[in-house]
């Protein structure tokens, strides 16, 4: 990824499923119109989900996610099956192919869907091939309580109404949420202080930096950035102090003890918790730290799959602050990447990363499973904010 580039987990994430052979992967070549997206005569050429991401007029940055069938077959089948029910906790819209009549097998994957409240267009594809396309569509409308769209991916018939529906279909909250809210807003001197560890990517930022920087230059609003070392030195050098400090979330308390009364105090990571999750979930959960014994066990879920590094902030730092607080015995099992187990009710606690990674869909997925399992979920930097005895006296965004 380019620095000029939108960051898959910031576009709209846009399912194609349907059954093999429906022409999945066909629509996503017409609709980007790229040969992107491998066609085949052959039911089950999708084998994996596949992302590619586009730019389409009037919805913008989005994420194409072309799926193997949902009637796939046998050992191999049912893994790709596996991956497609994966493909769906990230899609915000998705578009359900049609070449035959209704199945219940497809009428039970449109009621996933709906469970999940995520918009679905209905397509029958191969219009230009289909003979019975009235009697099809009379099952969809029935069966599936849709609408659908005649389309013939082939010669391109029907895609212009799929772009027009797309972008009727946008999710309430698509558009791009704030990540700093209402802490910093034009003409406001925000000082973000970034340690440059070992941890810190050499010659680069972290993406969660890059973004909060860009969004509050967005806003006008005046940007300095400092080590923690030179923390003193800044706050000495500026005739007033800053509106707002943004930390990482490792040094939280250092800033804390030093910070201007005046100036509020937040983490990237805290701010990437409200942007991608659900903040008030999150803070609430941390209060679970003060339960764990030694028999408990906490899972530690990052999105990032980097080899770890020295005093690697979720690997090595916060199993090391439980184990102090809570004691040696304590079970810490720690998954990065999409691995998340399918049953997480042996855990007491889950700890997230600030999931720049995911997109928001998809980690709202994640918070609903451990709602349901009754697991409290919370994220890096409330943790170490509670950690630190300062949890209730940094700033939150709305």
């Amino acid at each position: 990824m380019s620095l000029q580039d939108t960051p898959r987990s910031n576009r709209l994430h846009i399912g194609i499923f349907g059954k093999r052979n429906t022409g999945k992967s066909s629509l996503i070549n017409a609709l980007t119109n790229q040969a992107i997206a491998l066609v085949s005569d052959i039911a089950g050429t999708t084998t994996d989900p596949v992302y590619k991401s586009m730019e389409i007029n009037g919805i913008g940055p989005c994420v194409f996610i072309d799926t193997p069938g949902f009637d796939d077959v046998g050992e191999i089948g049912m893994l790709r099956i596996s991956q497609t029910e994966k493909a769906i906790e990230k899609t915000d819209i998705a578009l359900v192919l049609f070449c035959d009549l209704v199945s219940e097998d497809e009428v039970k994957w449109i009621e996933g869907l709906k469970e999940k409240h995520i918009p679905i267009i209905a397509i029958i594809n191969k219009r230009d091939l289909l003979l019975n396309i009235e009697e099809i569509e009379k099952t969809i409308m029935e069966k599936c309580k849709l609408t659908p769209i005649l389309v013939s991916a082939l010669n391109k018939s029907g895609i212009t109404a799929i772009r027009e529906e797309l972008i009727r279909s946008l999710p309430v909250d698509y558009e791009s949420k704030s990540i700093t809210s209402d802490l910093a807003n034009s003409g406001d001197l925000v000082l973000l202080v970034m340690p440059q560890d070992i941890q810190a990517p050499k010659g680069r930022l972290i993406l969660p930096q890059v973004q909060v920087i860009r969004e509050l230059l967005d806003k006008k609003s005046i940007v300095m950035s400092i080590t923690t070392d030179m923390l003193d030195s800044a706050l000495e050098a500026l005739k007033n102090p800053p509106r707002l400090i943004i930390t990482d979330s490792q040094v939280f308390k250092t800033v804390y003890e030093k910070k201007p009364q005046e100036s509020m105090l937040t983490s990237f990571s805290v701010l990437m918790a409200g942007n991608k999750g659900d903040l008030s979930y999150f803070t609430e959960s941390a209060k679970a730290i003060s339960s764990l014994t030694e028999t408990s066990r906490v899972l530690i879920a990052e999105a990032c799959t980097h080899a770890p590094l020295t005093e690697d902030i979720g690997r090595e730092k916060i199993p090391r602050f439980l184990k102090e607080k809570i004691g040696l015995g304590l079970t810490v099992d720690i998954l990065s990447g999409t691995d998340f187990p399918e049953d997480i009710s042996s855990y007491d606690l889950i700890i997230h990363c600030g999931a720049c990674m995911f997109n928001r869909k998809y980690m709202l997925s994640r918070i609903e499973k451990a709602k349901s399992a009754n697991v409290p979920m919370t994220n890096y930097g409330v943790t170490l904010a509670y950690l630190s005895g300062i949890l209730d006296k940094i700033d939150l965004p709305k």
